[in-house]
């Protein structure tokens, strides 16, 4: 019993449990960067001076900042800059903090509170500059929330009367992003304590500092009132007359600027009526403005210069006699004020009708033009253009140049008039106003007619050595009208002597005489019997077909011919020859013509009558059929598809010999099918289940069907 319990015993204790394994969770390792705050914390904590710690600024300044640590560096930069009592430290941080702003992901909205606070603050005039350029940097980052651009505006205001120039200018800069002319502003006046001007908008507030002391200010309050235009916002008319007068300033930038503001004020009011000054006499508002700008084309700056001419050529609206002015160096008549017949009778009743003899030569007759006339436009600003066009500065010529075009572009009878002016410049020194005065003529081409004289000036471009000015007066000569015959002969003894000095230009002289040609059949008609060398009795020497300069001329007369069925009447019979030639090797310089009697040389070109007409038809309706009937070779099996194919060559190649006027493209049309025949042979060889390589090598047809489909398709392309 005893034995039978210390078994039991064993078999209870000794009983093995298995727990289920449990794999340990892994370890999870988070790579983390080095914070950048912290970092620049610890640099600027090490700082003994201001030296180092504009230094560390710097080095800071030239590593990207991610996302996630912007808002802690800009904690860190803040708290440095309230201890920070160095100018040029604080200034970099106010620097750092605009640029932290702009960073992809970041909301600047978090700092608008600590940058205003820091302004209030900051005694230093360049550190106030640049935190207001801060401030402009978050408020274009957050263009949804008015409540943030309203406090801007308001600190803008606020520092608008600070003593250094770069303040007011970071002002009028944040004031023309962000204003809106809607919105009432209280402009504070610091210096005197006391609110002045009461509430106010964007506009007249700019406005006020068009006549600041300093000229930079100035260029900022009218970019500023340009910045408003571009967001959309319509600027006043009152601030034409401030605009016109900042024209006179003594510093270039504030006249460059003013130029651009009168221009935006002609095109937002043309049609407004305004005075001229010591008369009764009203104007459009755009005349005006065409006036004053035109007056700057004299301007002692050729930057200002370069300014106005470009801004001319935008004013399409003026009137026609304030155009033509520009062109006239002296007053035209329509651009002064007469008086009428009754003020004249008038004064000389008050006046009396003899001399009192009291005043030395009070009865000698007066001039013309009194000192009672007004002009409606500066004397300045007369022949503006040309005053653009003859200046020491190629940049001013060649913006007057291009102004020319845009305003001749949309008046036919303004092209006209300046065509000498423009056909001048083609003499100018500089290679880009040549050019450009090229381009210009080649646009308003479809206005203009070329003079005899005018067309001896262009020409004479010919001889330039620059390959680009060569080719573009060729364009141009292929859209240019002329007048008479002799121009047409000038012309054409130009190009050949330009193809005999040149012969690199072949190409462009054949094209620009294809273009001639056809726009001028009428004048060519008179000298085809010269260019060709024809007499109506004698048989003449065959010309030479290598000579680039007789293809020239027959490039020319087959042009021209294409418009005027009465001229191959003149041609002799090597031209008819040549012209089948150069129809088949120059087919993109000649054209097609149709020519009575000559059905043997030209094939479809010409026209035959009676019977051969009828043949020609029905041969080339048997033709379009048997191709037909061809195009359906897809639908057959491959025996049938080959008989198909060799009937239709036979049928071909027998139409060939028959109709030669289809001789060539019955012949090509067998060509390609035979190609298509030796391709459907050698695809049908059994041997093509085994590797290409050894395919080739072992099936002779295959090869000798590649190589004759290689030959037959080189002629198709080249023949």
């Amino acid at each position: 019993m005893a034995a039978h319990l210390k078994k039991r015993v064993y078999e209870e204790f000794s009983k093995v449990v298995q727990i289920p394994h449990e794999e340990a969770p892994a370890k999870k390792l988070r790579l983390s960067k080095p914070s950048k705050s912290a970092a620049l914390h610890i640099d600027l904590c090490k700082a003994t001076n201001s030296t180092d710690a504009l230094q560390y600024l710097l080095q800071f300044a030239r590593k990207p900042v991610e996302v996630e640590s912007v808002e802690g560096v800009v904690r860190i930069l803040l708290e440095h800059y309230y201890k920070e009592t160095d100018n040029s430290v604080r200034l970099k941080i106010a620097s750092l903090l605009g640029l932290l702003s702009k960073t992809q992901g970041f909301s600047p909205d978090c700092i608008v509170d600590d940058a205003i606070n820091t302004l209030s603050n900051e005694k230093s005039h360049q550190v106030l500059a640049q935190l207001l350029d801060t401030l402009l940097v978050i408020g274009t980052q957050l263009p949804e929330s008015p409540a943030v651009r309203q406090r801007l505006i308001e600190m803008a205001c606020k520092h608008l009367s600070d003593t250094y120039f770069g303040v007011r200018i970071k002002c009028l800069q944040l004031l023309g992003c962000l204003g809106m002319v809607d919105s009432p502003l209280n402009k504070d006046n610091e210096g005197l304590g006391t609110s002045i001007g009461g509430v106010r908008d964007v506009q007249s507030i700019i406005s006020d500092y068009f006549g600041d002391q300093d000229p930079r200010v100035r260029t900022a309050a009218i970019k500023a009132m340009l910045q408003l235009h571009e967001r959309g916002m319509k600027i006043h008319q009152i601030i034409y007359d401030q605009a016109c007068r900042l024209l006179s300033d003594d510093y270039e930038q504030v006249r460059s600027a003013a130029v651009q503001m009168v221009w935006v004020l002609s095109q937002l009011y043309p049609e407004s009526i305004v005075p001229i000054p010591s008369s009764n006499e009203e104007i459009r508002l755009v005349d005006d403005a065409f006036g004053k700008i035109s007056h700057m084309v004299s301007d002692g700056s050729w930057m200002v210069r370069v300014q106005a001419a470009k801004t001319l050529g935008s004013m399409l609206q003026v009137s026609p006699h304030f155009l033509e002015q520009t062109l006239d160096k002296k007053l035209m008549s329509d651009l002064r004020r007469k008086r009428t017949a009754h003020e004249r009778a008038k004064e000389l009743f008050t006046s009396g009708e003899f001399s009192s003899g009291r005043k030395w030569a009070d009865d000698a007759p007066k001039e013309k033009l009194d000192t009672n006339t007004v002009n409606l436009i500066a004397s300045g600003a007369c022949g503006a253009f040309v005053h653009g066009l003859e200046d020491e500065m190629f940049e001013v010529r060649i913006a007057a140049v291009e102004a020319l075009c845009k305003l001749a572009r949309s008046s036919p009878s303004f092209a006209e008039k300046c065509l000498d002016f423009l056909v001048d410049m083609f003499n100018d020194e500089i290679e880009e106003v040549r050019l450009q005065s090229i381009h210009v003529l080649r646009e308003i081409s479809m206005h203009i007619t070329l003079r005899e004289d005018q067309l001896d000036t262009v020409l004479a471009v010919l001889e330039d050595s620059s390959r680009d000015i060569r080719e573009a007066l060729h364009e141009l000569l292929c859209y240019t009208n002329v007048s008479t015959k002799e121009c047409i002969q000038l012309a054409l003894l130009e190009l050949l002597k330009n193809l005999n000095k040149y012969p690199t230009d072949r190409n462009s002289v054949w094209k620009c005489l294809k273009f001639v040609g056809s726009r001028h059949p009428t004048l060519v008609l008179p000298l085809v019997s010269e260019l060709l060398s024809t007499h109506p009795y004698f048989d003449t020497p065959e010309p030479d077909m290598d000579d680039p300069a007789y293809i020239a001329v027959l490039v020319l007369v087959f042009n021209a011919a294409k418009s005027c069925p009465t001229m191959p009447a003149l041609f002799s019979d090597h031209t008819f020859r040549h012209y089948a030639y150069l129809r088949d090797s120059l087919s993109h310089l000649v054209p097609p013509l149709r020519l009575p009697g000559r059905k043997q040389v030209y094939g479809l070109d010409s026209v035959d009558s009676g019977s051969g007409s009828g043949s020609v038809g029905s041969a080339q309706l048997f033709l379009q059929q048997s191709l037909n009937r061809v195009s359906t070779i897809q639908n057959l099996e491959a025996p049938g598809a080959q008989d198909l194919l060799d009937f239709t060559i036979r049928d071909l190649q027998r139409l060939g010999e028959l109709q030669t006027e289809l001789a060539g493209a019955a012949d090509f049309c067998a060509t390609y099918l035979r190609c298509q025949l030796l391709l459907v042979k050698a695809l049908q060889e059994k041997q093509w289940n085994m590797a290409v390589p050894l395919c080739l090598k072992q099936n002779v047809t295959a090869t000798a069907a590649a190589q004759q489909i290689l030959e037959e398709t080189c002629k198709l392309e080249f023949l």
